[in-house]
């Protein structure tokens, strides 16, 4: 008898740690999606911004088309991109509409009238605050995605992330052409 209830303890505590470590995946998984929702919402954000920007950059310049046609397809294929796109197709499409805004802000600059106007300036105070933002939530995306890969990947977490089919998840990376220090010379 006392056999008996030592296994059925023993039994009941391994599926209690079992019950734990499967709970503590589900909810760091479920914390990586959320902070990749908090991308998006600062994607779109960026979004909404940039038809404003680009009329008002519009009423301004008169050569400068290739910018502005190069800014609304990168915004228009980010906004394209299917609902079950991966994260890394999100930043890559991202990362190309930042690099026409880049473009798009340094073209203003040559533009004095520009730069003066308020409106055009609230915008830009707006879209600069919002890419900090884009860049405070990939670092809390990745961050959370260094938190789970590092549970399912430890003993005795892995055994259990096995058995139920948690995946390892990649890093947001930056492109390789943004990772170049730029040459600046006076």
């Amino acid at each position: 008898m006392t056999t008996t209830i030592i296994l059925i303890a023993v039994a009941l505590l391994l599926v209690v740690g079992w019950l734990g470590i499967y709970n503590s995946l589900v909810k760091l998984r479920n914390w990586a999606e959320q902070s990749f929702s908090q991308i998006d919402v600062q994607l779109q954000r960026r979004n909404d911004l940039i038809p404003n920007l680009v009329e008002t950059i519009k009423g301004y310049t008169n050569h400068e088309s290739d910018t502005l046609t190069a800014v609304t397809q990168a915004r228009q294929q980010l906004m394209n991109l299917p609902s079950d796109a991966s994260p890394e197709q999100i930043n890559q499409a991202s990362n190309a509409l930042s690099s026409a805004l880049s473009r798009l802000i340094a073209v203003s600059e040559s533009y004095p009238d520009l730069k003066a106007n308020q409106n055009y300036m609230d915008l830009q105070a707006t879209l600069e605050s919002t890419e900090d933002k884009i860049s405070t939530a990939r670092q809390l995306y990745n961050s959370s995605i260094g938190q789970y890969n590092t549970k399912i990947e430890t003993v005795p977490m892995n055994i259990v992330a096995g058995v139920h089919g948690f995946q390892r998840k990649d890093y947001l990376e930056t492109p390789e052409e943004d990772r170049t220090v730029p040459k600046v010379s006076f």
